[in-house]
């Protein structure tokens, strides 16, 4: 029987210029992460609102938030050992999020993270946030800018309600014209919905939930205070019309040549797909596990479990998509009998799959990283 595998813990990639409001950003995900454990990696605490959560220890440069969080400070020399002292199971995060500045370019800290040899991680893609009231000159100050956006994997038009409509169009053109496929979404206060980067955490054991309203829920009813549109709603109801999530399952497997080109000419905007693959006779007895983010794509193949349903069910997560192209995109990847190929064309047609599958997984090892898919992306970035 092969063993449980042990879940990656992405790790995303926080960019943008001093102002453009990317700590605010941060701040949000960590008052809005419902039971989700976050890891923090920083230069430093100040800009993090540690004060307003309870600390309860400090070892070294690292902060134990009481909201189970993880707090670190290091410089980009010390991040695989933090990396590592995050990913231990003690630990019990569920995603890692660095803040870019004052580390390293944000590509640089993208390679060093394709490059990683901890097994223990995911690439979880690059954000990049932009002030829309200061674009203009922060990228006259700031050439590189240009550089960074075309590099992201999702960019936050952040401070949208300080500029006027027309502006505000003038402003997703040109950076939708810089970032080339990256989704962008607009966004005020740095307030997105989480899960645009991770999923939210599921605790079975109740060890999230406690009998009385923690300093996050306080938090939650001051930002609904303080909006009107929350009223009647939960609480990030209103975040989630700045990205469209569609859901496809198949119960015919999917044809490797077909679904390798839609992958490959994936519509701008589509900023994350998870799921798994049936890929029929290409590989009767493994389902391929599929994470994309941005550029970055892995398969990981799982041997299928008894009586298990043969199905393909995917998630895409993007900014502006059209659901029904891309459902009807899929559904175009299906493998018909009458079209299916015999076996050696059907195992030519998977080298497209392999590609995209870590080296020790096709030995048997699917724990350990994703050299396929970092060689792309490192190339892309």
């Amino acid at each position: 029987m092969t063993p449980p595998r042990t879940p990656q813990i992405p790790v995303v990639v926080l960019a943008g210029f001093l102002g453009s409001g990317k700590t605010t950003l941060l701040n949000h995900l960590l008052r809005n992460r419902a039971g989700t454990r976050i890891g923090v990696i920083v230069n430093d605490f100040g800009a993090i609102e540690i004060d307003a959560m309870t600390v309860s220890g400090q070892v070294g440069s690292t902060v134990s938030l009481g909201n189970g969080c993880l707090c670190c400070a290091v410089d980009a020399s010390e991040l695989d050992t933090f990396l590592e002292t995050l990913t231990r199971p003690s630990a019990r995060l569920d995603v890692i999020v660095i803040e870019a500045s004052g580390l390293a370019e944000p590509q640089e800290l993208v390679r060093m993270l394709l490059a990683s040899d901890n097994p223990h991680i995911l690439y979880g893609g690059l954000v990049e946030v932009v002030d829309a009231a200061e674009f203009d000159a922060t990228r006259q100050r700031h050439p590189e800018l240009d550089r960074h956006l075309a590099v992201a994997d999702l960019v936050v038009l952040n401070k949208t309600d300080r500029v006027e409509e027309a502006e505000r169009e003038r402003l997703r053109a040109t950076v939708s014209e810089l970032s080339g496929p990256a989704a962008v979404i607009s966004a005020e206060h740095g307030r997105i919905d989480p899960e645009l980067l991770f999923d939210p955490a599921l605790r079975p054991d109740g060890a999230e939930t406690a009998g009385q309203l923690s300093f996050e829920d306080l938090l939650h009813q001051e930002e609904c205070d303080e909006h009107e549109e929350c009223e009647g709603h939960g609480h990030a109801d209103h975040l989630h019309a700045a990205y469209k999530s569609v859901d496809f399952t198949a119960d015919v497997p999917m044809d490797p040549r077909r679904f390798m080109a839609f992958l490959d000419s994936r519509p701008e905007g589509l900023y994350r797909i998870k799921g798994f693959v049936d890929f029929g006779a290409g590989d009767r007895d493994n389902t391929y596990a599929l994470h994309a983010v941005g550029r970055f794509l892995r398969f990981v193949p799982r041997p299928w479990a008894r009586g298990e349903q043969r199905l393909t069910q995917l998630v895409m997560i993007g900014a502006g998509i059209d659901a029904d192209a891309l459902t009807a995109g899929l559904a175009a990847c299906r493998a018909e009998p009458e079209t299916r190929p015999d076996a050696s064309d059907t195992e030519r047609a998977m080298w497209g799959v392999l590609r995209y599958v870590p080296e020790p997984a096709r030995e048997g090892d699917a724990e350990a990283g994703a050299e396929a898919g970092m060689q792309e992306a490192a190339a892309e970035a």
